[in-house]
Formats: C-alpha cells, structure tokens, sequence
C-alpha cells in the first residue's frame, strides 16, 4: 500500500457521516474518506467516478438497502471491497451481508483504532467481522446446517425479528418490547417495519394474523 486507504462512506444521516469522518481523522495517514453520499442512487455513480480501495456503508439507507447497493457494486466490478456498519448485531444481518458480497460486517459500536485496522484488512484481502457476532454467527450456521431453524427463519426473519415478532403475537406494547429486549422505540419500529414487509402486511394485526396462519407461532 503506497498511500493512506480511500474510501467513500455511504449513510442517509449526514451526522452519522461526520461522526465517522471525525473518527478516522486522527488516523490520515492510513486512511482517507474520498467521497460520501447519502443513499445506494449517490453512491453508484460516485463509487464508479472515484474508484475507492472501500467503500463504507450502512446496512439501512432510505430506498435501496445497504445490502442492494453492496450487491449492485460487486455485481459491476469484480474484486470491490465493501464493508457494511451496522448497529444491528444480528447473525442473519451478516449472512445476508456476506451473500451480497460484502468484505465485512462491523458494529457501530467500534473504535476508530479497529475500524482502520479491519479496512486494512479488508483491504489486504481479508473478510473481518465484529468479533462479538463472529462466534453467535459459527453457532447459528451450525444450527442452520442440522436442520434447526427459529421461528419465521424460512420467512427469511432474523433471529431478533422472531423475538419481535413472537412478542407481538404475546400482545406486547412497542415500549414493552423494548423494556424486554432492553433496545430502544426506535429500534422496535424498525424491527416492525422490517417484518412487515417481510411477511407482506400492514400493520401489527396482519402481522399476527400472518403468524398464526403460517405456523411461526401457535
């Protein structure tokens, strides 16, 4: 490596993406942050002009998800470095992640020090994933690969989603499902949002109703 890492960060909330640039700032001379945009639609022409080592994205964007555009780049130019940051800690987040193409998978809870350190991995030609969902995910493959399944996996649910969901069908309050899962509202509606669509329906009722009916849960 002759110079110091380019990359382009890709994250729908600019103060998430001053956060990182003031994180990997103190480290400039291994890396550099060459471009950012807001969504995938941005990110695609820019990553094309620019030709950075990595590109750093979120795994939620508003329209295409950062899993889209992470399969969409490495659809286009074989040998593209993407690397997804999440704050969701969800071993199907990275399976999907790791379909799509990506080179990693980390946590927005990560020091600037181990960022820069995993994109130099990455870059070296190593996939990296946050150290704490690494073991969860080599228990979860094994339970995958015997047969065993959550509720709603074949419904293409997380882990956490099934939890959610199983909640919902309990007749659980959004603000109950986050005392219980010691997460925020945010993060509960998000969830929501996500098995909705995943299960085809509108609302909390058609979510239980959709359970009920394809045997998630009894």
């Amino acid at each position: 490596m002759t110079g110091p890492l380019r990359i382009v960060l890709v994250d729908d909330h600019e103060m998430v993406r001053h956060g990182l640039k003031a994180m990997l700032a103190p480290f400039r001379s291994r890396v550099r942050v060459v471009g950012e945009a807001e969504g995938a639609d941005d990110a695609v022409p820019l990553v094309d002009g620019l030709d950075p080592d990595i590109v750093l994205s979120d795994v939620r964007l508003n329209g295409a998800s950062g899993l889209d555009l992470c399969r969409r780049l490495c659809q286009e130019q074989a040998g593209r470095r993407v690397v997804l940051l999440s704050v969701y800690d969800d071993e199907q987040y990275l399976f999907q992640a790791l379909r799509a193409g990506a080179a990693g998978y980390l946590i927005k809870r990560i020091t600037g020090e181990d960022l820069v350190r995993h994109l130099e991995l990455v870059h070296s030609g190593e996939t990296v994933i946050d150290p704490g969902l690494a073991g969860r995910a080599v228990a979860s493959a094994a339970r995958l690969h015997s047969g065993e399944f959550w509720p709603g996996a074949r419904h293409g649910l997380t882990h956490r989603e099934s939890e959610v969901l199983s909640l919902i069908v309990s007749g659980l309050s959004n603000r109950a499902i986050a005392t219980r899962l010691t997460v925020g509202d945010e993060t509960v509606k998000s969830h929501l949002r996500s098995i909705y669509r995943k299960l085809v329906v509108n609302d909390r009722a058609g979510a239980v109703a959709a359970a009920l009916r394809e045997g998630i849960f009894q």
